[in-house]
């Protein structure tokens, strides 16, 4: 009996043929015309790729922890190199007095920004404005008298001259000498008028924090614009030499006289 079929080629079970990226290997029997096929001749199909990873929820609950913290890490890594005008560094700014620590915003990682411009609405609910950036509070104070209202970007262009000429004359992080003379120039005691009207007499009291803060940075930016106004030199220039004078406690800086005066009324009213 002669076959005039197709004849194909049929190998052993333990053996492995290779088809472009692919193996064969047994799995089912393939279909013939011959009246006997031959047993245990079979080909499987496999792959020659690596098994895929397994699904995100099938992982070690300690694995996702981890990778969550180092992710969160790498995240705030950035933070830690917040610079003022990407040039002063708020991380070694020390506030030397303790009273003032909680009202001056410049040492939580939080207050650093790279512009003295947040947009915040720190007026909207009492003490908030505690919050916000000194420097920020110092730009907003030069927006005064009218013509200068609402001039923000102004104001902070003055600020990153000033800092900068207190870079140049003293060496030193600018946001420290800024820091140093609202430190310096917040009175400490003030006169208040007791009695209803007729017998009015001063009393001295003491100055809350904030208000010492408020008052020194009133007090530096009205210094600087008085010298500033029919001078030849810049309010970046003068507001440069009183921010020094008031951090060395010189009193040729106009807040520490007005400080000085402030805390004698009060003295002699005690």
């Amino acid at each position: 009996m002669s076959w005039h079929g197709p004849i194909i080629c049929v190998r052993p079970a333990d053996e492995r043929t290779a088809v472009g990226s692919e193996i064969l290997a047994p799995e089912a029997p393939i279909k013939t015309h011959l009246s006997h096929p031959p047993r245990n001749r079979v080909f499987t199909r496999v792959s020659s790729s690596p098994p895929p990873p397994p699904p995100r929820h099938a992982q070690q609950p300690q694995q996702r922890i981890a990778l969550s913290f180092s992710t969160m890490a790498e995240v705030e890594q950035p933070q830690q190199d917040v610079k003022l005008f990407n040039r002063w560094t708020f991380e070694d700014v020390q506030v030397n007095d303790i009273s003032l620590n909680d009202y001056l915003a410049v040492s939580a990682m939080k207050h650093a920004t790279y512009l003295p411009h947040t947009a915040g609405r720190y007026s909207k609910k009492r003490f908030r404005k505690a919050q916000c950036p000194i420097v920020e509070r110092l730009t907003n104070s030069l927006m005064m008298h009218g013509r200068n209202n609402g001039k923000k970007v102004m104001a902070v262009r003055i600020i990153k001259h000033t800092l900068e000429i207190i870079h140049l004359l003293t060496d030193a992080n600018p946001i420290q000498v800024v820091v140093d003379a609202i430190i310096n120039s917040g009175p400490r005691e003030d006169a208040t008028r007791i009695g209803s009207a007729g017998v009015v007499r001063r009393q001295a009291v003491d100055i809350s924090p904030l208000r010492r803060v408020n008052q020194a940075i009133y007090l530096l930016t009205t210094g600087a614009r008085e010298s500033a106004f029919r001078n030849i030199k810049t309010i970046a220039e003068c507001l440069a030499d009183e921010l020094i004078n008031a951090a060395k406690g010189s009193s040729n800086s106009y807040a520490i006289k007005k400080k000085d005066e402030i805390e004698r009324v009060a003295k002699a009213n005690r």
